[in-house]
């Protein structure tokens, strides 16, 4: 098993090059893939993540083997059932994925025409779908199940005889990811809006060719180095983060938000909206005393804010966190364990909130090792525990999912890693 061990920095001062997002590369590829002879988006992610899609795309095998990929599992079910000329196609992933729900998505599918049949169990990959034309028209779904799902028909829609009209059930969760899947529909020229609170209209209108299409840098990736300069000793701390934007549509854009109230401040290079630029962050020396915050539209963030508040000693209560059991992992319980290994004790309601209110045990260990579950984000919101000791991240090549040189990028900023224990 690898392990790294992680020390922290005593100052904290360096310049971040950031991947791309992966959230906006995976659509817009999904996009490339219905848009013939569109031109590839450039600065595309080099994640795990988008890897699969771009592989999957570029050589269309029999089986795709999608990974740990669940973004790209929910958009290629829906891209390969909607794609005639994709003829039949097996798409399977890790032993996880083969465990996470699919079963709203392909009962949605179903019913506008697609061909889905289960090679293993019910409601769940792998999947063989034989690609034919959707004629669309009216559907419900969920909305408080998986915004992924919501978006991987949406993406589709432009190219159904009659358009989609969706019906959103329930409360609707993560809604700026919707949000940013319209948004990225229309930059190549989709017809797509909310028509009421629950109802999204895609009109039969195909997409256009969009050259030289550029992909902004990612938010949740940003979250991290927020979480450092937080718990940095280093009062005069400065990490300088590159390819982000102002007025951004990404979701996990609110982090900028939630790390004021904890003392961290941003400052923007450029104003100019929809351009890339440098975002300084600094201490602010302001932070509340106790956080209270609904997760509900971004759920990604929830691990980042769990360890952050903790370790600086402010209690909290986070709601909204329903999808965080059909993650790569459950991350509630994962949450509670790997905390527990710091000496912080959460509890958690129905599986839906997790709160701590200053309860410490001391710790099981001098040197906690973090397991990480194959959950790409549990290794990133971890490492920066390594501000209060030392700490062991426990299989760390998780972080390739999202941030591939993550590690890099610390020992750049002045961390030492050692990765022969």
């Amino acid at each position: 098993m690898t392990r790294y061990k992680i020390e922290a920095p005593k100052q904290l001062r360096t310049t971040v090059k950031l991947p791309a997002s992966k959230s906006i590369s995976n659509r817009a590829l999904i996009i490339h893939a219905l848009c013939e002879g569109c031109d590839v988006p450039e600065n595309l992610s080099d994640c795990d993540d988008t890897e699969v899609v771009i592989r999957a795309l570029r050589e269309r095998p029999d089986v795709i083997d999608i990974k740990a990929a669940g973004t790209a599992m929910r958009f290629m079910t829906a891209l390969l059932s909607a794609l005639e000329k994709s003829g039949t196609r097996i798409i399977t992933g890790t032993a996880r994925m083969k465990q996470r729900p699919i079963k709203i998505l392909v009962d949605a599918l179903r019913k506008l025409g697609a061909q889905i049949e289960y090679e293993g169990q019910e409601g769940f990959p792998p999947l063989r779908i034989t690609g034919r034309h959707l004629e669309g028209g009216e559907l419900e779904i969920a909305g408080n199940v998986s915004s992924q799902y919501i978006s991987a028909l949406l993406l589709v829609g432009p190219m159904l005889s009659k358009g989609l009209t969706l019906r959103l059930t329930g409360e609707v969760i993560s809604r700026p990811y919707i949000d940013l899947t319209l948004w990225t529909m229309r930059e190549f020229g989709a017809d797509a809006e909310w028509t009421d609170h629950d109802t999204i209209e895609v009109r039969p209108v195909p997409y256009q060719k969009r050259p030289h299409y550029f992909i902004e840098n990612d938010w949740s990736a940003a979250s991290y180095w927020y979480e450092m300069v937080a718990l940095s000793p280093d009062k005069e701390a400065e990490v300088k983060l590159t390819g982000l934007m102002d007025g951004s549509k990404q979701g996990d854009s609110t982090v900028r938000y939630i790390f004021s109230l904890l003392g961290v401040r941003t400052q923007f290079e450029s104003k100019t909206t929809g351009k890339p630029t440098t975002v300084t962050l600094r201490k602010s020396g302001h932070c509340v005393p106790r956080l209270e915050y609904d997760f509900v539209n971004s759920p990604d963030l929830a691990q980042t804010f769990v360890v952050v508040c903790a370790l600086m000693g402010v209690p909290f209560r986070f709601t909204g966190l329903q999808t965080l059991k059909i993650k790569e992992t459950d991350r509630i319980e994962a949450l509670k364990k790997e905390m527990l290994k710091l000496g912080y004790v959460l509890h958690d309601t129905d599986g839906q909130e997790l709160a701590w209110e200053g309860e410490r045990l001391e710790l099981q260990s001098s040197l906690p090792a973090i397991d990480t579950y194959e959950d790409h984000r549990m290794a990133l919101a971890f490492a920066p525990a390594a501000f209060a000791h030392p700490v062991v991240i426990n299989h760390p090549g998780v972080v390739s999912k999202s941030y591939p040189h993550f590690w890099d990028d610390l020992e750049h900023a002045g961390f030492l890693i050692d990765k022969e224990i």
